[in-house]
């Protein structure tokens, strides 16, 4: 008896690719283009938490560590949101990841089984999908329309609950949108997790990047019993360190406990002179922080008078994070067409919204973590486009 050859397997072979990859590697053949595309700080990490690195390394923290994450770090972090939450949390709940993409892995790891369900924005960020999709799980997308201000809410949610769900990952400050979920809406998430037994994933990365009157409620905060919560998190956008790959998760000791065998199995523990680095970024000086977020609301306010002077787009002013998701109804193209005739023959890169789920077809995202020189730059050309129209 023969049996049919498989070379690669069905979950590899259906892993849906990041549409952002697709753009950005689609710019590389116009190494000119002014780009909008990959959200990363254009700061560099502060000289204090790189000093600190660098030490780790004199002193030889080059070796194997805990898997969990080392004892100063995750006492820090611990300390750092007991005292933001108003809540008990200790070193036992929280683990530490190479970045928010593998703590995204735990968080997912720990709650979904095959065939079970896990509730997503629609938009977000892509590789929400990929990770339920690696686990064969099955994304159920929510939409999140402008008119609700661009906000995840709990009615809707309630809609695509099944006794099939096992999780929902919530993104507030969100990619790409810019939005803030209101407490009110959280404190109804946290109802319908109690209500129906699932866990809520809480991507959390932007939380510093708030302007104006705006205010971030994280979901931990919502009430003092619940724990039926993860909360991803991140140094990368807060502070500078997308390359440095440090993440963390926070939850009950029942959700982490597992998670430290898992890292075992993926990574076995992310370097200690990263960790000690990390160390300092929480519990240094936050004058640095204070000044890139400072920097983002007035390239926020440059990119909002810019792109709404554009006969033809529209931009609902950006609570958060360093994105714009600009309306491009009007001008009557899908998102990969407009980007691509905008790369093309402007030499532009840009993101288009249908690349973050069918609900973003109709707009673009731009990065507005770029100089005020590359927005002005950025925006010349797509006012250049519209009046070629």
């Amino acid at each position: 008896m023969t049996h049919e050859y498989r070379r690669i397997s069905p979950m590899a072979q259906n892993y849906p690719a990041s549409n952002i990859r697709k753009m950005f590697n689609l710019a590389l053949d116009y190494p000119d283009a002014v780009k909008l595309t990959v959200g990363e700080p254009d700061f560099n990490t502060p000289e204090h938490i790189k000093t600190a690195g660098i030490r780790g390394i004199e002193n030889n923290q080059t070796r194997y560590v805990a898997n969990a994450g080392i004892p100063p770090l995750r006492n820090a972090i611990a300390g750092k949101y007991a005292k933001r939450w108003d809540r008990e949390v200790t070193s036992n709940n929280v683990m530490v990841s190479f970045g928010a993409m593998e703590a995204l892995t735990f968080a997912l790891d720990v709650t979904v089984s095959p065939g079970e369900e896990v509730i997503i924005p629609d938009p977000s960020f892509p590789n929400y999908v990929g990770q339920i999709h690696r686990l064969g799980g099955v994304a159920v997308a929510v939409p999140v329309e402008e008119e609700a201000g661009f906000k995840f809410r709990a009615e809707d949610v309630r809609a695509a609950i099944s006794d099939k769900t096992a999780a929902i990952i919530i993104n507030s400050p969100s990619n790409p949108l810019g939005s803030v979920m209101d407490r009110a809406e959280l404190e109804k998430l946290a109802d319908l997790a109690e209500e129906h037994g699932f866990t809520i994933i809480s991507d959390e990365v932007y939380e510093e990047m708030v302007f104006d009157d705006a205010v971030f409620t994280s979901i931990a905060e919502v009430r003092p019993g619940f724990d039926r919560f993860l909360v991803v998190g991140s140094f990368s956008k807060t502070y500078a360190m997308t390359g440095w790959r440090c993440g963390f998760v926070i939850g009950s000791t029942d959700l982490i406990a597992p998670m430290a065998l898992l890292q075992e199995g993926l990574t076995s523990s992310l370097p200690g002179f990263v960790q000690e680095a990390a160390v300092a970024a929480i519990e240094g000086p936050q004058s640095d922080v204070e000044m890139m977020v400072k920097s983002y609301a007035q390239r926020r306010d440059l990119m909002m008078e810019r792109i709404n002077a554009i006969d033809g787009l529209s931009l609902l002013r950006p609570e958060a994070t360093f994105y714009a998701f600009v309306n491009i109804k009007e001008w009557g193209l899908t998102g990969w067409e407009l980007a691509t005739q905008l790369l093309e023959k402007h030499n532009l890169a840009t993101i288009p919204g249908s690349a973050f789920g069918a609900a973003g077809e109709g707009y673009m995202r731009l990065t507005f973590a770029v100089a005020p020189e590359t927005i002005n730059e950025a925006c010349d050309r797509l006012a250049a486009f519209a009046a070629s129209r």
